[in-house]
């Protein structure tokens, strides 16, 4: 199965999809032009309402990370995963040139980011 989802989870349902297909597609366990399931096998797969997956799937396309085609279903999109790990180091460098300029320690802007990924990644 490409997903699992846990039901207890704070995490909404879509939100624990769209996040297990980002990240596969960044590590490259989803290469580009692989095809994904469709929405309606995906949720019946998972027991889900068919608008739950779709609403994981359209915010995987505005990101940029799969596409969709009628009759040829959704694939992942070419230029992604390693261009994005490439993308996620332009913005920490980014980052830690900022922090610099403002004068903040290594420290402080570790704890920074630490803080915004505890609240990101629960």
């Amino acid at each position: 199965m490409i997903v699992k989802v846990d039901a207890a989870s704070d995490v909404p349902v879509y939100e624990q999809i769209r996040t297990q297909i980002a990240k596969k597609i960044a590590s490259e366990k989803l290469p580009a032009g692989t095809k994904l399931p469709t929405i309606r096998q995906l949720a019946a797969d998972l027991g889900l309402a068919v608008n739950t997956v779709a609403h994981a799937y359209r915010e995987l396309e505005t990101a940029g990370l799969v596409q969709t085609r009628p009759r040829h279903g959704t694939t992942v999109a070419q230029g992604t995963g390693s261009p994005s790990r490439e993308r996620l180091r332009r913005e920490a460098h980014s980052y830690a040139l900022l922090a610099r300029e403002l004068g903040l320690t290594r420290r402080e802007a570790r704890d920074i980011v630490d803080d915004e990924l505890d609240k990101v990644f629960h």
